[in-house]
């Protein structure tokens, strides 16, 4: 059953956790004032931020504190701390990912990029999911997606991934990893989750980006889920380093056109890395879950060696698509027509 509501009444009684924030920033002057507000304008406020700035060359980190402190002025009784970490050069997306959420000390971590908008009401319903589900290991959320001045798109964010009512419904049901050996659905801005998962997914592998190691660490080793709620502005301009991509007609028409060995190294890459690492997972995945994941690395290096004439890849895609995998290990149809087309 879709979940589209915290349920908070099941949690009455329990021990609030500790809960922080993970906040990574780089040259985000621009709109970082009104993302630390609207972190610390929670009704259930976190009770540290961490700030991990990746060697920006504006004021940002500047911008951080002067925030902060106006803020604790106004606010005098509030007992949120703030950490900033200034790395002296850039570590990259998901390494300064990981050093802020390794950082953390709270039990459970919100994940925030420096130019969305969150609601007031964020954290206290994703706590009170938390606090319902003790095996809930990670859960992500819909999003608004808005423009530059934080005017609505009319757009959410799943739509535009293309997250399929199919789709949600398995990950409700517990199938998130299944759904994530095909392909990523967890936007980390929309992200919550348990800190050991961080401990159990230390360190993360360069071939991943940080919310999808960790969104299918956690699904190997726990339960994952989804609430079909946008709790947050998801704000899209040029300075994105990580955006919403569409998976509109257009969209697939260019990827069908676009060279494809070095897409294939990249799945290769991430493949091999999940597999050499899922063996010592803690909690250890399920046998049918290593099973899987031996399956997927076979057949990402299937595709990796299709020879670059592409009637000689014929036999081959056919026999992938005839045992299954692409549509166990991918998108379908559109996989298996880029293997087919896509020049080397």
């Amino acid at each position: 059953m879709a979940r589209s509501t915290a349920s908070s009444s099941r949690a009455s009684g329990a021990s609030l956790p500790r809960v922080s924030v993970a906040l990574c920033t780089y040259n985000g002057s621009a709109f970082i004032e009104e993302q630390l507000r609207s972190i610390l304008g929670q009704t259930a406020p976190a009770d540290e931020i961490v700030v991990s700035d990746d060697g920006s060359t504006d004021d940002t980190p500047a911008e951080v504190e002067s925030v902060f402190a106006a803020w604790k002025v106004e606010h005098p009784r509030q007992a949120v701390t703030l950490r900033l970490i200034r790395n002296s050069a850039p570590l990259g997306v998901t390494a300064n990912f990981e050093q802020a959420l390794t950082d953390c000390t709270g039990e459970l971590i919100a994940l925030s990029d420096q130019d969305d908008v969150w609601p007031p009401e964020r954290l206290a319903l994703l706590i009170a999911e938390f606090r319902a589900r003790p095996d809930l290991q990670l859960l992500h959320t819909d999003a608004r997606l808005v423009d530059e001045a934080g005017l609505p798109t009319d757009r959410t964010l799943l739509a535009t991934l293309g997250v399929t009512a199919a789709e949600r419904a398995a990950e409700h049901e517990g199938k998130a990893f299944d759904i994530l050996l095909r392909r990523n659905i967890v936007t980390g801005a929309t992200v919550m989750l348990r800190r050991g998962l961080v401990q159990r997914a230390r360190p993360f592998p360069a071939a991943w980006v940080h919310d999808e190691w960790l969104a299918i660490v956690a699904a190997a080793t726990g339960e994952v889920d989804l609430l079909e709620i946008p709790l947050l502005d998801y704000r899209q301009h040029a300075g994105n380093q990580i955006g919403a991509s569409s998976l509109d007609a257009a969209g697939r028409l260019g990827r069908l056109r676009a060279p494809r060995t070095a897409r294939n190294a990249r799945l290769l890459a991430r493949a091999q890395a999940l597999q050499a690492r899922a063996a010592q997972l803690q909690p250890a995945p399920a046998a049918g879950t290593l099973a899987l994941i031996d399956a997927k690395l076979a057949h990402e290096r299937r595709r990796s060696t299709l020879p670059a004439l592409r009637a000689a890849r014929v036999a081959s895609v056919f026999a992938g698509w005839r045992a299954g995998d692409y549509r166990r290990f991918g998108l379908g149809l559109q996989d298996m027509l880029r293997d087919l087309v896509q020049p080397v």
